[in-house]
This record gives structure tokens, sequence and C-alpha cells, in this order.
């Protein structure tokens, strides 16, 4: 039901842009109300919780190693596993965030035979990483719509999409790779009794919007005609806060539109934000070298120290009393041997 939910909302959406492309009102709120009340709400809720994330104490130095810890001199530690300096942070946190370095290791359990079994599972790190640089590549080709002249560095990303020049116009490769990852996902996310049993409708409406986005920017691309120099023009005119009349734009662009406008807002509040997150994870920002620096718990309070002395002398006829040993004497003077 949370699967189907999320279709029938997506849906909606489309309905919504397809319909609301027709009449002029419907474009006006479409191109102008909506794009910038979608960014609006990204940059405030995308930088609003990165920073609550931020200011959020560390009271527990709690790396998440699987290696070699540095210890003594003749011991060969693991610099990227169990990293002890900010060089070694940095190289885990470059190889987790560009190549997921954790799901890669990641093991799936399962029963056989009465018998608990863990096995690879290589295909979800494979369909993450394809998705995640695919989609990545496909922001930076659309940044033509909003700068000009158009680096050459974005054409020359687009030769590189495009190299096996494929129909025309060209089959990007980021295109193939994005719907095939997306699909992927959604089937491991059916397939899976045990995904499946916690996946709520937020994990499905983020996957069918983002294949929302997907399909009706293919479907602009190869099968209905769009003007693009039209949609270029409307980008470079939101992007100088100076909008021109919509009545030229595609329905089909303006529910793609919506679609990405939607997905925007939604992001800073939804598990996307993982994206933001990573970098203030503190199992994998933190360098592992508790042996020799200390961590300070921030949340902790001045607390009344208490100390030996002080105790011996609060109960000193008790424990001479006791014939238990003091540590100075009645004047206070420390006794020695």
């Amino acid at each position: 039901m949370n699967a189907l939910y999320s279709v029938l909302v997506v849906l909606a959406l489309v309905l919504a842009g397809l319909a609301g492309g027709r009449v002029e009102a419907g474009r006006a709120v479409l191109t102008l109300a909506v794009p910038y009340a979608a960014l609006a709400i990204f940059l405030v809720g995308f930088f609003a919780r990165v920073l609550r994330w931020a200011w959020v104490p560390v009271p527990f130095h709690i790396p998440t190693t699987c290696g070699q810890q540095k210890a003594l001199a003749w011991i060969k530690p693991s610099k990227v596993d169990n990293p002890s300096s900010r060089w070694g942070v940095f190289a885990r946190m470059a190889a987790e965030i560009l190549l997921f370095r954790s799901l890669f290791r990641n093991n799936r359990a399962r029963m056989a035979e009465k018998r608990l079994i863990l096995g690879e599972s290589k295909y979800l790190w494979l369909g993450a990483l394809a998705f995640h640089w695919a989609l990545l590549l496909i922001q930076l080709r659309h940044l033509r719509l909003f700068i000009e002249p158009v680096p050459a560095w974005i054409d020359g990303l687009e030769r590189l999409d495009s190299f096996f020049q494929v129909g025309a116009p060209q089959i990007y490769l980021s295109d193939v790779i994005v719907l095939a990852a997306l699909a992927y996902l959604l089937y491991r996310r059916f397939r899976d009794p045990a995904v499946r049993f916690i996946s709520l409708f937020t994990d499905y409406f983020a996957l069918f919007l983002l294949l929302g986005v997907a399909v009706s920017g293919v479907l602009m691309r190869y099968f209905v005609r769009v003007d693009i120099l039209s949609v270029k023009q409307f980008a470079l005119s939101l992007a100088a806060f100076h909008p021109i009349d919509p009545s030229t734009l595609n329905p089909l662009f303006l529910a793609h539109l919506l679609l990405v406008c939607t997905l925007a807002a939604y992001f800073p509040f939804s598990k996307l934000m993982h994206m933001g997150g990573v970098f203030l994870s503190p199992t994998r920002n933190l360098a592992n070298d508790s042996r020799r620096r200390r961590h300070v718990n921030p949340w902790n309070y001045p607390v009344k120290k208490h100390t030996y002395a002080e105790w011996e002398e609060e109960f000193r006829d008790k424990l001479k009393a006791a014939g238990i040993p003091l540590e100075a004497d009645d004047a206070g003077n420390a006794r020695t041997n």
C-alpha cells in the first residue's frame, strides 16, 4: 500500500503539471511561484538541518573501524580503515563519498536449510554507485541551460556521455544508467521480503519521484518534441530572477519542472539528506586516536570534587578508631615511611 500511495501521489503531480500547463494561470504558478518556493525551501531546509547536526555535541569518541589501530612502532596500522590522522580520515571519507566503500563491504544474511548464511551483496553497491554518479552527470549537463556561454567542460561531459553516438538525438549513457539503477533499486525493494517489510511511504515516494523526473526528462529528449531554445531562455530568466512569458513551454516540460521542484522541496525533510549528513557522521569523520588524545565530552558539567585528603579529614576519628592507617597526621602533614 505504501508503494501504491507513492505512485498515486507522483501521478497526481504529473497530471497537475500537464493540466496546469494548458491554462494561463496554471503556467504562471508552475513557472513563477513553484520554482522559487521550492528553491527557498531547499536552501533553508538543507542548511538548517546541516547546522543543527553540526551544533550537536559529540559526547563519545566513536569512529567505526575495521582495521589495526596505530599502536606500537613494529605493528603495522591500517591508515584508512583505522585512521589516526586527518589525512587518514580524509582518505576514508573520500572513499566513502565517492566509492561507497562501506556499502561495498555490505553482507547479506539469509536463512537456508535452517542455517544463517552470510553472502556478498555487491549488486546493491553497484546499483547505488551507478545511480549517484549518473545523476551527478545529468545535473552537471543541465547546467548548460542556466549558463551562457556554455563552458567547454560541460560540452566535454556531453561528448563523453554520448560517445557511443547511438541514434539521433544521441543517447546519453547517464540516462540509460539512471533508469536501470532506479529500476533495480525498486525491484530490490519489492523482491526482498526483509527490505519490503521495513519500507515506508517515504522510501517508495523518493524512488518513484526520482523515476518520474528521469522518465519525463527522457521523454522530452527522445520522444516528445520540446522547444529546447524556449526551455533555455526560460531557465536563464529564472536564474536572472526575471522570468519570461511561459506560454511557449510544453506542458510535459512543466510537469517535469513540477516534479523537480517537488523533489527539491521534499529533499531537506527526507532520507535524501544523507548527502549532507555523511560529512557530519562521528563514526566516519573522527580519527581513532583516543589512546594519545583525550576526547572531552562537551556535555560534561562542573562537578564538585571531593579528594581523598578531604574524605580522610572528614572521617578521621572513625578511621583512627577502626585502626585504619592515615596518610596525614593530625596536623595535616603527609606521613612518610
